[in-house]
């Protein structure tokens, strides 16, 4: 009961930049985190110095990447309603909620595994791999895919739904634990246990064993604090109602979708770059993980935000809500303007601490000075998603989503590549996404929930003008 009360001191009584503050920094710094393991199997691949290791894992990426995807379905769709049903004070349904979403998402992770398995070959050629990368690729797919889909899904879905209730402490400790210990096992699988020419496979096994490690954490968490907290595995709480259920798909499913078309976006750049050279998709490849610190720190100052939000939206507090809005707004582009002067001077080194091949460092240099001044640009895109799915407005999220990746981003790849060639894939991202901020900032002024009573006052003025 006390971890109930806590939390209820930072949604609804902390001055709101110290709830922002308690929220975000385990968030943020679990991102991190996890961007760090992450570019940590390609740094412990790069030492190889074998671009064809480092093309094979690059291309997992999108199919790793829709393992998070699956998990938002669940994680930031009942997280978003685990939120707006606290501040509605309805802790009964709550429950139910995330009953609900936990096994969803054990569900959606076992299919994926399954059909990835059986799909495997078909699916790692259209990714684009070739006689070079093929078996790297399989390898890498197999451990943290086939192997680790549900333990990596379950593990976001637990700490979204955590952080849903305020214990965004506890969800930062169990997403930073697997990646410390991913960062520790990689070398010792790639150096010590596994012979020559399986450096690929040691990192895939490091990176199942770390999931496997932070979804049992999550375990014993829920098991502790299983008293204190809505989030619950026990089925005796029953199904939430219908009306739920719908809207954990109708904030999910968009959230998914996003992701998916996130995710197709990266598997264009690397179908469209392989095709100028493995050296160029080695670049990408390097560049794609570079680019991620300042967004990684974007998303989590954006899902430090959600439950905040989402949770003063439903109780009705407009200025709490829009004052959380505004300082988590600031400080993503503070984050996204100080990241494009750093990379813009230290882009040779950090691409020189990933691979020694000189042609690779030259491009992979060159592409990152590009990419990293749309970082401002794409935390407003994503940003204004993540309001809309606080809002419990899965539509306009959705909408934005589909508009962002098929109307401008994934088009503008295609159309820059025929136009410039291999830069034109580089520059479509700053291109599409100025355009997407534009259209992100009109829907939201138009869509935005206001304070009833300045609406009022706003018709009543307009009525007399009109008089």
């Amino acid at each position: 009961m006390g971890k109930t009360e806590s939390n209820k001191e930072i949604f609804e009584k902390m001055p709101i930049s110290a709830a922002l503050r308690a929220m975000v920094v385990p968030t943020v710094f679990s991102q991190i985190i996890v961007l760090i393991y992450n570019m940590a199997d390609t740094f412990y691949v790069g030492r190889t110095n074998n671009p064809y290791m480092v093309a094979g894992t690059s291309l997992i990426l999108p199919i790793f990447n829709i393992t998070l995807c699956l998990a938002g379905i669940a994680g930031i769709g009942g997280g978003a309603l685990i939120s707006r049903l606290l501040g509605k004070n309805m802790e009964s349904e709550a429950r139910k909620a995330s009953v609900f979403s936990l096994y969803l998402a054990i569900f959606v992770a076992a299919v994926f595994s399954v059909a990835t398995a059986v799909f495997m070959r078909p699916l790692l050629e259209f990714l684009g791999a070739g006689e070079n990368t093929y078996t790297y690729a399989r390898q890498y797919a197999f451990c943290v895919i086939v192997l680790g889909a549900v333990p990596t899904v379950l593990s976001n879905v637990m700490a979204n739904l955590l952080r849903s209730t305020g214990c965004s402490r506890e969800a930062g400790i169990g997403i930073t634990l697997g990646g410390a210990l991913n960062i520790l096992l990689d070398p010792l699988f790639m150096f010590i246990l596994l012979p020559d020419g399986y450096e690929v496979l040691g990192v895939g096994i490091a990176t199942f064993l770390s999931n496997c490690t932070a979804c049992c954490y999550f375990m014993i968490v829920l098991f502790r604090m299983r008293r204190g907290t809505v989030i619950t595995f026990r089925l005796s709480e029953g199904m939430p109602r219908r009306e739920n259920i719908v809207a954990v798909f109708a904030v999910g499913i968009p959230s998914a979708i996003a992701t998916l078309l996130f995710d197709l976006d990266y598997v264009i750049v690397d179908r469209l770059m392989v095709s100028y050279s493995d050296l160029a998709l080695a670049a990408i490849g390097i560049v794609l993980k570079v680019e991620r610190l300042p967004l990684n720190v974007g998303i989590g100052i954006c899902q430090g935000m959600l439950p905040l939000v989402a949770y003063n939206f439903s109780a009705r507090n407009q200025k709490r809500m829009e004052e959380a809005i505004r300082l988590s707004r600031r400080l993503g582009i503070i984050v996204a303007m100080v990241s494009i002067v750093l990379y813009e001077i230290f882009a040779v080194y950090l691409i020189r601490f990933f691979i020694s091949d000189a042609q690779t460092i030259g491009m992979a240099t060159q592409f990152l000075r590009i990419r990293v001044l749309a970082t401002p640009l794409m935390f407003l895109s994503f940003f204004t998603v993540y309001l809309f799915q606080a809002f419990g407005r899965g539509e306009k999220a959705l909408f934005l989503g589909l508009t962002r990746w098929l109307v401008f981003n994934i088009p503008m790849l295609f159309l820059l590549n025929y136009v410039v060639g291999m830069y034109g894939i580089v520059w479509s991202q700053v291109t599409a996404d100025t355009l997407t901020v534009i259209l992100s900032f009109y829907v939201y002024n138009r869509y935005r929930p206001r304070n009833p009573d300045k609406e009022k006052q706003l018709k009543i003025s307009e009525g007399k003008g009109n008089g």
